[in-house]
C-alpha cells in the first residue's frame, strides 16, 4: 500500500511534471510563431529534449487547436498554420500592447459593428497584461485623444471598461450621471449591456429605485462604484431594441405617425429604429412615429425620404408638408429658370 508521505511525494512529482510540460508547451508555440520552418532537430536542440519529446509536444499542440504542419523526410520540418479553433497566443510585451491598443480603437469607434466583439476580447487581455505593459496602457490612455462629432461628447477609454467590467460582473453598482441639462444624479443600479449605436456607447442597467429599466448614455457617466453586491436579473430586456426606442422616443417636443407602404423590413432600413419606432400594418405596410423639433422640421425630414407615405398624425405636420410640396411644385412648374 501506499503511504500518506509516499502519496503526497508523487502528487507533488506530478504537479511538477505537468508544470513543466505546459511551460515547454508554451516555449514551443514561442519558437513555432518565430520563423516560418523548424527542423526537429533543431527544435530538440533550442528546448534541450530529445526528438521524441518534440514529436510528442507537437501532438499536444494539435490537440489544444493548433494547427502544427509538418513535412516528411529528413530536411523536412514544422511550422505553425491554421488550426481548427482559437487556441492560447504567446504574445511579447510589444505585441500585447499593439493589440490592446488596436481593440480598444474598434471598440472606441464601433468599426466592427454593433456587436461587442473588440470590447469583450480587450477585457480578456486587459485582466492578464503584465503590470508594465498594464500601465503603459494606462498611460497611453491618458494621453490619446479621438476627435468627437460636434454634436458629440467624448467617453474615455477607462469609463468604457468600467462600464463593460460592471456589466460582466453581474454586481449593483452606485451611478454618478449627469443628464443632459448637466444635473448630477447618483442612483443604484443593476448593469446588464452595452450597445454601440455607431455613434455613441449606452448603458443599459434596471434603476433600482424605479424598479425600471433605463438606458444611460456612457458619455454622460461621472463616476461607478460597486456595492460588491451580485444581482440575479430577472426577465431582462433586449438591450438593442430598449436603446432604439429610448433614442427614438427622446425628449422631442413633436412626434409624427406616417403610414409608409412598405414591409417592415424595408421600412426600418429607410427610417432607422433609432429615428423612429415601428410596427407593421398588414404585411405590405408600416405605421412609423418620429420625434422631431417642430413641424416643418419634420415636413423636411419626410420628404427627404423620397417615398410616398401619408401623415396619419398631427395635422400640422400634414400641413407643413403640403405647403412644403406646394411650394416645391410652384418652383419647379414650367421648367424655365427665373
Amino acid at each position: 500500500m501506499t503511504g500518506p508521505g509516499q502519496f503526497r511525494s508523487w502528487s507533488c512529482g506530478t504537479l511538477r511534471d505537468v508544470i513543466s510540460t505546459s511551460a515547454r508547451l508554451l516555449r514551443l508555440v514561442s519558437l513555432l510563431s518565430a520563423r516560418p520552418s523548424w527542423t526537429c532537430g533543431e527544435l530538440a536542440e533550442r528546448m534541450s529534449v530529445t526528438e521524441r519529446t518534440v514529436r510528442r509536444d507537437v501532438a499536444r499542440l494539435r490537440e489544444l487547436g493548433y494547427g502544427v504542419e509538418s513535412d516528411p523526410g529528413p530536411w523536412g520540418g514544422y511550422r505553425l498554420g491554421g488550426g481548427t479553433r482559437v487556441p492560447p497566443l504567446i504574445l511579447d510585451d510589444e505585441e500585447a500592447l499593439a493589440v490592446a491598443v488596436a481593440l480598444r480603437e474598434a471598440a472606441l469607434s464601433g468599426v466592427l459593428g454593433s456587436d461587442q466583439a473588440a470590447l469583450s476580447a480587450l477585457l480578456k487581455l486587459r485582466q492578464v497584461l503584465p503590470t508594465p505593459v498594464a500601465a503603459r496602457l494606462r498611460e497611453m490612455d491618458a494621453a490619446f485623444v479621438q476627435t468627437p462629432r460636434p454634436d458629440e461628447q467624448q467617453i474615455a477609454p477607462g469609463m468604457l471598461l468600467a462600464l463593460a467590467t460592471a456589466c460582466r460582473r453581474g454586481e449593483r453598482i452606485h451611478l454618478s450621471y449627469r443628464d443632459r441639462e448637466g444635473k448630477a444624479t447618483l442612483r443604484d443600479v443593476d448593469p446588464y449591456r452595452l450597445v454601440h449605436t455607431g455613434r455613441r456607447w449606452y448603458f443599459v442597467a434596471r434603476d433600482v429605485a424605479r424598479g425600471e429599466w433605463r438606458t444611460f448614455r456612457a458619455d454622460r457617466v461621472a463616476q461607478i462604484r460597486s456595492t460588491g453586491r451580485r444581482v440575479k436579473l430577472l426577465d431582462p430586456p433586449d438591450p438593442a431594441l430598449l436603446v432604439s426606442r429610448s433614442i427614438a422616443s427622446g425628449t422631442y417636443p413633436l412626434h409624427v405617425t406616417v403610414r409608409l407602404p412598405l414591409p417592415l423590413a424595408q421600412a426600418l432600413r429607410l427610417v432607422p429604429p433609432t429615428v423612429g419606432t415601428h410596427r407593421p400594418d398588414g404585411p405590405d405596410a408600416t405605421v412609423v412615429d418620429i420625434g422631431g423639433p417642430d413641424a416643418d422640421g419634420l415636413a423636411k425630414y419626410l420628404l427627404g425620404l423620397g417615398t410616398p407615405l401619408r401623415v396619419l398624425s398631427p395635422d400640422d405636420v400634414r400641413e407643413a408638408l403640403l405647403r412644403r410640396t406646394r411650394e416645391l411644385f410652384e418652383d419647379n412648374r414650367g421648367g424655365d429658370a427665373p
